[in-house]
């Protein structure tokens, strides 16, 4: 696993204006390189981790640095993919991919190489010209991918992309994360309620407790990449499974082992 530490975070806190604490001394440091999934129940700061990385929120108090910077200042570049692929469905694929390349102020031509790319590492160049509504599910999330992609981040924030769809389409949109990031290397942070997906993609799974949100435990992932639909079907990945979902269970009584 890579050593050099990215982000930091340190006895950070986190609280909306007078509300109670949503994130309480959380501690953490993750590598250059690292694919780290959050897990946890509903409400315990998972997607506010992510806002804080992003710097579209601030700390309350504690310390957060990205390359031992705060967040939004020069920090290396983030893409960020959400719940929703949020497209515009007056754009065209291609156009939906260069949206944030535009508003960072790339010329022309190097949108183009950039989008391009982008596309094929998501198997989407042929639908370039096509339009959102003429797109799957899993497609667009293709689409959504494909845009944070762009701008060649060296993080990657991912808030549960694969959710809403059929466990079929989600391990396959899975399968293709993975064999994108040995192109094209990044730090993931990956929210999911899914312990199947976050054990299939993670080096490390950050399981959090709610009220506040807190680390409760971190899980290390053994498994070398690349990995394959075989690796879901070893004993040992069915162990940690298990191993995690009691984890989770620990701090979330309603939560299953279900993908």
């Amino acid at each position: 696993m890579p050593s050099t530490p990215l982000v930091q975070f340190a006895s950070v806190e986190k609280r909306f204006g007078s509300g109670p604490a949503v994130l309480q001394g959380i501690d953490l440091t993750v590598a250059a390189g690292e694919f780290v999934s959050l897990i946890g129940p509903s409400g315990c700061g998972k997607s506010t981790m992510l806002r804080l990385i992003a710097g579209l929120t601030p700390v309350s108090s504690g310390k957060l640095s990205i390359s031992e910077q705060p967040p939004g200042s020069a920090a290396p570049e983030l893409g960020f993919v959400f719940q929703e692929p949020t497209l515009l469905p007056w754009l065209t694929v291609a156009k939906n991919v260069e949206v944030p390349l535009i508003l960072r102020g790339f010329g022309s031509e190097e949108r183009a190489r950039r989008r391009e790319r982008a596309l094929a590492q998501v198997r989407l160049a042929e639908k370039s010209k096509a339009y959102p509504q003429q797109l799957s599910g899993g497609q667009k999330m293709r689409v959504s991918v494909a845009r944070a992609l762009a701008l060649q981040p060296e993080i990657l924030l991912l808030d549960e992309p694969f959710g809403a769809l059929d466990e079929m389409t989600r391990d396959h949109l899975n399968e293709e994360l993975l064999s994108i990031r040995q192109q094209q290397a990044w730090t993931a942070f990956f929210v999911t309620h899914s312990v199947a997906e976050a054990v299939f993609l993670s080096n490390r799974i950050v399981v959090l407790a709610a009220g506040p949100g807190r680390i409760h435990s971190i899980v290390e992932v053994p498994f070398a990449y690349p990995r394959t639909a075989d690796t879901r079907q070893s004993d040992d990945f069915h162990h940690l499974v298990v191993r995690v979902s009691r984890a989770l269970r620990s701090v979330d009584p309603t939560a299953t082992s279900a993908p």
